[in-house]
């Protein structure tokens, strides 16, 4: 903030701020909708803090914080069981970003940062960050889906193929074995293309 003194008087003031990219609360909801919990650490004081938190939206923030600090803050939240990642640009980001379960660091950040986190965006959208989350909890989903269906696939097709119900005049031969493991292949493979269509929409 800027004063302007005139005869010793206060003749007005600049007040300067930093302008919230207008796709933040976009992410912001996103995370929101999937139960994901925002804080924000800052070197600002409290009034902007709170200004731009409570803007966004978010579930808490920490101002006037100093580098050594955010590892503390990250280590806080480990403590009550947190899953921590934690997004930053900066050489003062890189410690705490090595500390948090999962570091991220854009790409038009310094090249410390980018060397101690575990993902690197090329843009600076908050909106991929929100994307790599999803992609990330999609992808493990569509994992469980998979190892699902083999799992039933195979309860079913071993017993079957080493003669379970052979006393009851049922064998199944190798040729159709052979057809219901190409099945099963083909199946799972269809799932996880069915991964892009999800990721896409």
């Amino acid at each position: 903030m800027v004063f302007v003194i005139v005869a010793g008087k206060l003749a007005g003031y600049i007040a300067l701020a930093d302008e919230i990219r207008p796709d933040s609360a976009a992410a912001i909801q996103t995370y929101k909708d999937n139960n994901i919990k925002v804080y924000m650490a800052t070197g600002d004081n409290d009034v902007v803090g709170k200004a731009v938190s409570e803007e966004l939206g978010l579930d808490g923030y920490y101002a006037e914080v100093l580098p050594h600090q955010k590892v503390e803050i990250v280590k806080e939240l480990q403590a009550k069981g947190e899953f921590v990642a934690m997004t930053g640009d900066g050489v003062n980001d890189a410690p705490a970003l090595a500390q948090s379960d999962v570091g991220i660091a854009v790409g038009s950040g310094t090249d410390v940062a980018a060397e101690t986190a575990d993902i690197i965006l090329v843009n600076s959208n908050p909106k991929d960050i929100a994307n790599l989350i999803l992609f990330g909890k999609a992808t493990y989903q569509k994992m469980i889906q998979n190892l699902a269906w083999a799992t039933g696939y195979n309860t079913i097709a071993i017993p079957l193929a080493v003669g379970v119900l052979y006393p009851w005049g049922f064998v199944l031969s190798p040729a159709i074995g052979a057809v219901f493991m190409s099945l099963s292949t083909i199946i799972v493979a269809i799932n996880a293309q069915l991964l892009k269509g999800k990721i896409g929409s």
